[in-house]
């Protein structure tokens, strides 16, 4: 279970890895992250930040990317705090234009635009890793307060 895990910083926490390949596994995604900040302890409105921002990110695999992988790793860093690290990969088309696509109301889909945007806005730290033709990694952290 993550909470001895995370007591002890000198045990390894293994990453869990969650295929994003079909509709269904949206909602296995959501669940597996839910779970683990339940387990990590994150107060209810954590929770719903990082459940929503792992929704956000596994939805754009899936639509954007053609799929992918999640991968939710249990954080700490050099002052001993304690986090949740979401990556999500896919091997789609990439983004052209990051900025752009950062932007609220920009959407290549029927959606509303506040995807990326709205997800770094949710976490403590945002980064992604993308080029056209190589596929987008996006990877979120949030901090326990």
């Amino acid at each position: 279970m993550l909470p001895d895990e995370l007591t002890d910083p000198d045990r390894d926490v293994p990453a869990r890895e969650h295929a994003v390949r079909a509709e269904e596994d949206l909602l296995t995604a959501r669940h597996a992250v839910r779970a683990d900040a339940v387990a990590a302890g994150f107060s209810i409105v954590d929770q719903t930040k990082i459940v929503t921002a792992a929704s956000e990110l596994v939805r754009n695999a899936y639509i954007h990317g053609g799929g992918g992988t999640m991968t939710v790793t249990a954080v700490r860093d050099a002052h001993g705090r304690v986090g949740l690290a979401l990556s999500v990969r896919d091997e789609g088309p990439g983004i052209e234009d990051v900025e752009q696509a950062m932007a609220d109301g920009f959407s290549t889909g029927a959606g509303l635009g506040h995807g990326l945007g709205g997800t770094r806005r949710l976490m403590d730290e945002f980064t992604i890793d993308t080029a056209p033709g190589e596929g987008t990694t996006v990877t979120v952290v949030r901090w326990k307060p």
